[in-house]
């Protein structure tokens, strides 16, 4: 009788927990599609991505994945320092888009993640292509 009263209440332990964790993967991409519908959310996108990295890695158990989100992150780091003194660095904007395509290419990723981070990678592209009509603040 106990080991049946110490199952079942593992199990609700467990099913509980798991529906934590769905709230707060909907309130994560909830806020995540809220970002976008600001006016200027182009001025921080690249705050964004690093967020959404973030997000990832928190879900992240193999090595190399962390260590590919780890690099990415550092160019990102590179990138927002040279734009946060007024300078426009194309190669180092396609490194960060190379190294966030090596995430989504190479990391154990959910299919929603992927789908995350690819809108990613469409934005930044579309930065580098219309850059001199974005805000930068």
């Amino acid at each position: 009788m106990q080991f049946i009263a110490g199952t079942a209440l593992l199990v609700f332990g467990a099913t509980i927990g798991m529906a934590q964790d769905r709230d707060h993967d909907r309130d994560w991409y909830q806020s995540r599609d809220t970002f976008f519908h600001d006016q200027h959310w182009r001025g921080r996108l690249f705050e964004r991505v690093r967020e959404d990295l973030d997000r990832v890695q928190t879900t992240t158990f193999h090595e190399g994945d962390s260590f590919r989100i780890d690099r990415t992150k550092q160019e990102l780091n590179e990138l927002q320092s040279k734009l946060a003194a007024g300078r426009y660095d194309q190669p180092e904007l396609d490194e960060v888009i190379a190294a966030l395509t090596r995430v989504v290419d190479s990391n154990r990723l959910t299919a929603r993640d992927r789908d995350v981070l690819n809108d990613d990678l469409n934005r930044m592209k579309d930065y580098r292509e219309h850059h001199e009509n974005w805000e930068h603040r």
